[in-house]
């Protein structure tokens, strides 16, 4: 007797797997949550037992579903590898990568290589999670990304964290702001002036606090917000000066913003990719997770440390 379910059954098995919920799975793969369902019913029936106890919080696999859950995922895997090798098919492919990126970084770099990979998988989805530098670890721990680009991670036990770059903090200003006619600005000459910061909740703000452990400012910031991108909005409507990456910073020829490199201390922080320690990516995320690789190399992601 045949087996009666087919490739998009496991597809959406796997989904189901990795994230722990059906209406974040079903997201994932661009289908409605009862289609989800269906076809996990559908996976059940043919193999004659429950992959999943569900309950109203939470979705777990069953004993038999780890271990078909292992299978199955070695299945797509080894499909994923076969079509990648074959140059005629690989624009037919269909799938999703998600990728989790602090704005700052996503902004810099990742534009112009999802384009790249959008030319040579038109048909594979990529998916682009902007987040805090805490949320982008979450993405990546919990599998909602398949890998994330950050600052943080480093120092934790599940996170592998490979180095792309350094980059230092420079004080970002209108052009006709005093600070924009020096050649270097030092915190306290900073802290001199009104000034804008990211609040408690941003890997950002912990980096500095850790650095600048001897610098007190004279007074509290202006105003607080949780994204570089939007304190440099605040900065650029002339509310005060700010202390952001140096890669956050518009181009050179921006009409109206500036930055200047900040001393006493130079602060840098080291961006990388984040991945779960002791996951295997699907060869659609692997073939990203490459491309970015090649850029670093290219020096395509230039460190101004």
């Amino acid at each position: 007797m045949g087996i009666n379910f087919d490739l998009t059954d496991l597809q959406a098995f796997r989904a189901v797997v990795e994230l722990g919920n059906f209406r974040k799975a079903a997201e994932a793969i661009s289908i409605s949550q009862p289609a989800l369902s269906r076809r996990i019913d559908k996976l059940e029936s043919a193999l004659g037992v429950p992959l999943f106890e569900r309950t109203t919080r939470s979705v777990t696999l069953t004993t038999v579903g780890r271990v078909f859950a292992r299978s199955a995922e070695q299945l797509l895997d080894d499909l994923d590898v076969a079509l990648l090798g074959i140059r005629d098919v690989s624009s037919s492919r269909l799938g999703q990568v998600t990728i989790a990126c602090v704005p700052s970084v996503a902004y810099y770099f990742l534009p112009n290589l999802i384009a790249t990979y959008h030319r040579r998988f038109p048909r594979i989805r990529v998916k682009l999670l902007d987040a805090s530098a805490n949320e982008v670890l979450g993405a990546v721990i919990s599998g909602e990304a398949d890998f994330g680009v950050s600052f943080m991670g480093s120092q934790e036990p599940e996170i592998e964290f490979k180095m792309l770059l350094q980059e230092r903090f420079v004080a970002a200003c209108r052009r006709d702001h005093p600070l924009a006619r020096k050649k270097r600005v030092t915190w306290n000459e900073l802290y001199e002036h009104e000034y804008v910061s990211v609040d408690k909740t941003s890997g950002n703000r912990l980096l500095l606090d850790q650095a600048l452990s001897a610098v007190a400012p004279r007074a509290p910031s202006v105003c607080e917000t949780r994204h570089v991108t939007t304190m440099l909005g605040l900065v650029e409507a002339g509310l005060g000066v700010a202390a952001v990456p140096s890669m956050a910073m518009p181009g050179h020829e921006h009409p109206i913003l500036t930055s200047v490199p900040l001393v006493e201390p130079v602060v840098n922080r080291r961006v990388g990719i984040v991945k779960r320690r002791g996951r295997a990516l699907t060869p659609a995320a692997e073939e990203f997770h490459r491309m970015i690789i090649e850029a670093k190399r290219s020096g395509m992601m230039a460190s101004d440390a």
